[in-house]
């Protein structure tokens, strides 16, 4: 087990130059590299603007192959750096069959893994199940040299069944790429109890499971092409937290960053000693679990 990690990431407003979006990502991995980051985090569909607030068969363009160009172009980097890497892609996987996928480069540039996004969300202005097929690799954390990292996808991260089974199979960090913001019509404090929510629930899976927690999101507005709504303010916040579900470090809510944490990864084994949840789970009586809902 490392007893430090540096994880950096990049917390990035978006435009309609994908050419534009990658080459400042590009740029910010190099800067987060040379200041000594070892894991790199990239937020949710970082190539485009989030496509999904419209349900339009032309979006299905952006789609790629793995591997294919972005995969070229992160695993060069990754090579080039020698950083492990967390990147979001919009995968075409056959005519007409698409998937939300994180692909996982390791320090050599080579693909350590990829995770298809298992939770499907469609609500106004996030139309995902329009583009997205349900992932068919399950919770499996991803083995790299800096360790095995439980990478999920924005959607995911509201759901404490993924977090444990990542965590069952041996996960030593959960990560999650978002895209996630205040609808436009919400009030102010609706959006501070949205955005809180967000945060709670995945310290939660921190405490629960005992890990570090990692959750990159987007920041910026980005307007709606259909007019329908009034766009979407990514609310950023991204963060870094501890197996107790301390906050290391809290982004900016408004403002693009480029930050690096450093995690104790002992602390989990030391935290699980006090707080032994694994150990007294009774999972002889779970097996409801796997039901859609409970009649009384």
């Amino acid at each position: 087990m490392r007893k430090e990690l540096k994880i950096g990431f990049l917390q990035q407003h978006n435009t309609v130059d994908m050419l534009d979006n990658v080459e400042r990502l590009c740029d910010g991995i190099r800067d987060l590299a040379r200041r000594g980051a070892e894991l790199i985090v990239l937020q949710e569909l970082h190539n485009s603007l989030y496509f999904c607030q419209v349900e339009d068969v032309n979006n299905f363009d952006l789609a790629e192959t793995i591997p294919g160009p972005s995969t070229d172009i992160y695993g060069r980097l990754a090579k080039e750096l020698g950083v492990v890497l967390v990147t979001s892609l919009f995968e075409r996987r056959a005519p007409g069959l698409y998937h939300n996928t994180a692909v996982v480069f390791e320090k050599d540039g080579s693909i350590a893994g990829r995770y298809r996004k298992m939770h499907i969300p469609d609500d106004p202005a996030y139309y995902e199940k329009f583009y997205f097929t349900p992932g068919d690799l399950g919770f499996r954390p991803i083995e790299t040299s800096v360790g095995r990292l439980g990478v999920m996808v924005c959607w995911d991260q509201w759901y404490p069944e993924a977090a444990r089974l990542m965590t069952l199979r041996g996960a030593e960090l959960l990560i999650y790429p978002t895209a996630i913001g205040y609808e436009s019509t919400d009030t102010d404090d609706e959006h501070e109890r949205q955005l809180r929510a967000w945060q709670t629930v995945m310290r939660g899976h921190a405490v629960a499971n005992g890990l570090p927690v990692v959750a990159v999101n987007r920041v910026g507005y980005e307007p709606d092409p259909s007019q329908q709504t009034g766009g979407i303010q990514f609310w950023g916040s991204s963060f870094v937290c501890g197996p107790q579900g301390e906050m290391y470090y809290e982004a900016s809510a408004t403002e693009e960053e480029s930050i690096i944490v450093a995690v104790d990864m002992e602390r989990s084994e030391r935290v699980r000693r006090w707080w032994p949840f694994l150990r007294d789970r009774r999972i002889e009586d779970y097996g409801e679990i796997t039901r859609r809902f409970l009649d009384f």
